[in-house]
């Protein structure tokens, strides 16, 4: 099958890409040592998570999705940016795993970081609570898990627009919705990680920073 039929995008990943890099570099890169290893759920086309690698070849990415279409786009994105790559390939991109964070165990043995981009919101609550769980049993002390999208503060959504966001969502799936920051935090603190950071961020985003306490 053709690798360009495969490849899927999204207007949303390009972006918000940068502004995400950014957030990653202060957060989460300066953290970790030279050969380290970054893992993102939920990497849906794999746009980011190439991008990632090519931003900070220093690290190993590892992208996963529980979706067989979305595997098969990370795979494709990431033979396009081998191809660009040329003779220095891109080493620091692993093959895409099929995961289900709700599914124990994971199939990753490390990971010293941990990011998931728009996910818990087009997801049952569950996925959130299995993240968090994962990345308690992954993650050392100190080690963040980053965590970006849309986000409801004190119960609430911050624009009018997201809230017809949240509605659509709801109406889809009734186990979807915006979370708020509050409860996300509260999971994570059950699976021993503390909210270090909240960002806002363009477009209605927030970027949220966990680290698994000592």
């Amino acid at each position: 099958m053709n690798d360009r039929h495969d490849r899927r995008t999204s207007p949303a990943a390009a972006r918000n890409r940068g502004f995400i890099e950014q957030v990653l570099a202060a957060e989460v890169v300066n953290l970790l040592a030279p050969g380290g290893h970054v893992l993102e759920i939920a990497s849906g086309s794999g746009e980011h998570v190439v991008g990632f690698a090519a931003a900070f070849p220093e690290l190993v990415w590892q992208p996963t999705d529980p979706d067989e279409e979305s595997l098969r786009s990370i795979r494709a994105w990431a033979a396009l940016a081998e191809d660009a790559a040329g003779s220095s390939g891109r080493a620091n991109l692993r093959a895409a795993l099929r995961l289900d964070v709700r599914e124990w165990p994971w199939p990753v043995l490390r990971a010293d970081a941990i990011v998931c981009i728009n996910m818990i919101h087009i997801a049952p609550w569950e996925a959130c609570l299995g993240l968090m769980r994962g990345a308690g049993e992954l993650l050392r002390p100190g080690a963040p898990l980053y965590l970006y999208g849309p986000m409801k503060v004190d119960g609430r959504c911050t624009t009018e627009s997201n809230e017809a966001f949240d509605a659509s969502l709801r109406a889809r799936d009734p186990s979807w919705g915006i979370r708020d920051i509050e409860d996300v935090a509260a999971a994570g603190r059950a699976r021993g990680l503390e909210l270090s950071r909240v960002l806002a961020m363009p477009a209605n985003n927030f970027s949220l920073v966990l680290r698994r306490s000592g």
